[in-house]
């Protein structure tokens, strides 16, 4: 039997030029991350899973808590999607070009 996975939208709701507006995570029974798409203004997605990260498009560094949290900020609305809709966002994205990115000085990223 498969672990049991979750998959959460979230939405970043921001002014930084360049950075991602949208994320899609697939997190793990022990709340880990192991793989994300990352949604541009432009239309981007890329992708990241434990063998592929590159620039900006990186799996988490710590273990994802409660999408509450991440709701309950003013910045995000996140919720939690299934897999079929992950997984369809997943085929759409493509790898990211070593060194792409481009995360501005002191710029937030989305609370886990």
């Amino acid at each position: 039997m498969d672990p049991v996975m979750e998959y959460w939208r979230v939405e970043w709701h921001h002014d930084f030029g360049g950075e991602p507006v949208l994320f899609f995570h697939e997190i793990g029974p022990d709340r880990w991350e192991t793989r994300r798409v990352q949604g541009y203004q432009d239309g981007r997605l890329l992708r990241a899973d434990a063998g592929h990260e590159a620039g900006d498009v990186l799996l988490a560094e710590v273990p994802f808590g409660d999408i509450a949290d991440v709701a309950a900020q003013e910045e995000f609305s996140a919720r939690v999607i299934d897999r079929h809709e992950f997984e369809a966002v997943w085929r759409r994205a493509r790898w990211p070009a070593s060194g792409s990115g481009g995360h501005p000085a002191g710029g937030q990223r989305p609370a886990v």
